[in-house]
């Protein structure tokens, strides 16, 4: 195989995209938006979390050390996670890795890692939150938001999914508004909301912790939706989608019991031999 060859077929691998898509976010966040990211917090969080990776490859004798998928729990968790103390976000990144080691069923780790270490430390710690995500009402902002997440999902085959849930969460928001005859300028405010679009686009999208066969995972899609809002509009407690993804997680393998499909492998369009890890070929 030419050099050439060998990098295209590299490239093909959606985890590029989607570490050039979230650094680009971060830092245009940083520079033009004040995210209120803390550069001792991210400082913190990618050595970490690329140390975890590669002890949990080396404590489960597989074969490559992959720093991908470790470079994109690092990112949305340097984007999502608020805290004033540096080893909390340290923490954050050894819950989020660890987790894909430890929890496990059929194959699959069970949560988003970037999902599960952001409730474990909202749980633990008073001095840990998620961002609000009120980064501007431009439309703009969120149009080139939504639209460089796209590209990455319809690269990883996953798009359904983010689809599918903005549109069933849309539809509930927009149905709650016309039922208390509000302003659409509520519900359109509710969705320009940049921790919801990272989430729409780059965590309840993981292939590899959301069902195998597309049916399945606009259903689950719809039920990670209709929770946010419950939990959202229902018991008015805020950062409704990563509570919902967290609690409906455990569904999916019954979804794929019911619903049958493949299990994602990211390098599958690349031709490589791969393993059931997410992060390692």
């Amino acid at each position: 195989m030419t050099v050439s060859n060998r990098l295209f077929s590299t490239l093909r691998d959606p985890r590029y995209y989607q570490i050039i898509v979230l650094s680009l976010l971060l830092g245009y966040g940083i520079i033009a938006l004040d995210f209120g990211i803390r550069w001792q917090n991210a400082l913190a969080i990618v050595p970490v979390a690329l140390l975890v990776q590669f002890v949990g490859t080396r404590l489960t004798d597989l074969p490559r050390f992959d720093p991908l998928s470790p470079l994109i729990t690092s990112l949305s968790l340097t984007l999502l996670l608020r805290t004033d103390v540096v080893w909390l976000a340290a923490l954050a990144a050894v819950i989020a890795i660890g987790s894909k080691f430890l929890l496990r069923f059929r194959g699959k780790h069970v949560f988003n890692p970037a999902n599960f270490a952001l409730v474990s430390l909202m749980l633990l710690s008073d001095h840990a939150w998620v961002s609000s995500g009120q980064w501007g009402s431009a439309a703009i902002g969120a149009f080139v938001l939504a639209c460089l997440g796209f590209l990455v999902l319809t690269r990883a085959k996953r798009a359904e999914t983010t689809l599918a849930f903005l549109l069933f969460y849309a539809a509930l928001i927009f149905g709650r508004a016309i039922w208390l005859d509000d302003p659409v300028s509520i519900p359109l405010h509710q969705l320009q909301n940049g921790a919801l679009l990272i989430f729409a686009f780059f965590m309840i999208s993981d292939p590899k912790t959301s069902p195998n066969s597309a049916s399945g995972r606009i259903l689950y899609a719809a039920l990670v939706a209709s929770v946010s809002y419950i939990i959202q509009f229902v018991f008015y407690q805020t950062n409704g989608p990563i509570l919902a993804l967290i609690m409906c997680a455990p569904v999916v393998p019954l979804i794929d019991a019911l619903l049958h499909g493949r299990i994602y492998r990211w390098d599958q369009s690349a031709g490589h031999k791969t393993s059931p890890i997410k992060g390692v070929f």
